[in-house]
């Protein structure tokens, strides 16, 4: 009995003294949790189990200094911007201590190992304006990455053009990008996509663009486009040989026909082809070569009138032969204009032949213009007749009435001289009682060559086979 009562003296002063002892432990633990946070608890993640406030916000600060924003970026780049680099600093704004206020060191053993999990903003700041010095250095804005996007283009590929994808790039907007950066930062986020925040400089024209393919289909219209001229003994053919060299680049950018270039390509036609106001070599009846002046014959093309239909033939996708558009047209297109049908006059044989299609026609004595008194015939060049009548009536000349006229210089021409007698016409009669100017002729032999010939028909006058251009008109030429 002396033995239990011991026994159970030492196992109460064992639980008297464990009593104490958990006592004291719970007492320190309200004097400990008084200036600490409970073990286990957190900030927005962060373990402050244990802290003290001062701990507390220095691991703040330091979990502000290890701050990352991850920027991922286009083609798999990335760039981090850190808290170091933002001078971001915590800024105590009694966040801290208000939450250990809150907390209740009497409660600490009920909090034993899992603290509190406490959320919320902390306060912090930062150099806004260190923003533009880390986006300087950022790799997506260095210019090798920096790429700028392009627009969908037709491009000459130097054989023909096609239409050119277009490019993306990687060019971020500046501002946009700036904004969206300080956006994360003062949210707290600790990443940002700038392709779904849709920051990059987009395309405009992309190659199924309208304007872009109605315009590659116009080139390849023009360019599957054939057109020749046929001058006989020449051509002169556009198509897709050589019609490449006829689109340009316009200062858009756009590929377009180039008048300017047709303009070239008529006056080169033209320059090859026009014979009007030239020289040219003329074989007379006894077969000798002489070389005549202009005059008022030829061809002469229309170069602004033939560019602009050549340039809407070729718009509109017209194939086929064309002939120029003329100022002045002759009888025949190739190289000798003059052809197989025209009046030949010689002056000192005073004898004028006709030719229809190569075949003479007629061949008889003329009296050209009065040597003596200056009222030469013109010579030397070859000219068109300008009109055709039957009858005509001078009222300016005592209502002369002849029965063909064909005048071919000012008030030069052939017609009927029903007052000349038969013996005029010789070799001589022209020196002193020639006519006006005019070529005197029977009138059955003018009716033969008014048959013949008719408006712009040549007349070939030459003084003689030796001396091409004899003494030229110094009076006035009248008809007569």
């Amino acid at each position: 009995m002396k033995k239990l009562s011991k026994n159970l003296v030492s196992m109460i002063t064992l639980l008297v003294l464990l009593i104490l002892i958990l006592a004291a432990l719970y007492v320190y633990g309200i004097y400990h949790f008084k200036t600490h946070f409970y073990t286990g608890s957190t900030f927005d993640g962060l373990d402050i189990g244990e802290m003290t406030v001062e701990d507390a916000k220095y691991a703040i600060q330091n979990q502000i200094r290890h701050y990352k924003l991850t920027c991922y970026e286009r083609n798999g780049q990335t760039d981090t911007i850190t808290g170091d680099q933002i001078y971001m600093t915590y800024q105590d704004d009694g966040t801290i201590e208000k939450m250990l206020d809150e907390q209740n060191p009497n409660l600490w053993i009920f909090y034993l190992g899992r603290g509190i999990s406490y959320t919320g903003s902390v306060g912090y700041t930062y150099d806004k304006d260190s923003i533009d010095t880390v986006m300087e250095n950022m790799s997506c804005f260095q210019s090798q990455n920096d790429v700028a996007p392009t627009d969908a283009k037709i491009v000459d590929n130097g054989d023909g053009f096609s239409i050119e994808q277009a490019d993306e790039g990687a060019s971020l907007d500046r501002e946009k990008t700036k904004e969206a950066i300080i956006k994360a930062i003062e949210s707290g986020e600790t990443s940002v996509n700038f392709e779904d925040l849709g920051l990059y400089k987009t395309t405009t024209v992309s190659a199924d663009d309208p304007t872009l393919t109605d315009q590659i289909a116009s080139i390849n219209d023009i360019l599957n486009t054939s057109i020749t001229y046929n001058f006989v003994d020449k051509t002169f053919t556009l198509n897709n040989n050589n019609l490449h060299d006829y689109i340009v680049q316009a200062s858009d950018g756009s590929y377009q026909l180039s008048k300017s270039r047709i303009a070239q390509f008529v006056a080169n036609m033209a320059y090859e082809t026009d014979t009007y106001g030239l020289k040219r070599k003329f074989r007379t009846t006894s077969g000798a070569e002489i070389t005549l002046d202009g005059g008022d014959y030829g061809w002469c093309i229309n170069q602004d009138a033939t560019t602009l239909d050549l340039y809407n033939a070729l718009l509109n996708g017209e194939s086929g032969e064309r002939d120029p558009i003329y100022l002045y047209r002759a009888l025949d297109r190739s190289s000798n204009d003059i052809g197989g049908t025209y009046v030949e006059i010689c002056i000192e044989k005073q004898e004028l032949w006709c030719y229809q299609n190569g075949t003479l026609v007629l061949d008889t004595q003329v009296i050209t213009g009065n040597h003596a008194r200056g009222q030469d015939t013109p010579s030397g060049s070859v000219w068109a007749i300008d009109a055709h009548e039957h009858p005509a009536v001078f009222n300016e000349h005592n209502n002369l009435k002849v029965q063909y006229w064909m005048p071919f210089y000012d008030e030069c021409g052939m017609h009927d001289a029903s007052w000349r007698s038969e013996s005029e016409y010789n070799t001589t009669t022209w020196l002193t009682n020639g006519s006006n100017g005019c070529i005197n002729m029977r009138e059955a032999d003018v009716a033969k060559v008014f048959d013949v010939m008719n408006v712009g028909y040549p007349v070939i006058i030459y003084y003689s086979e030796t001396q091409v251009a004899g003494d030229q008109p110094t009076a006035q030429i009248t008809v007569g």
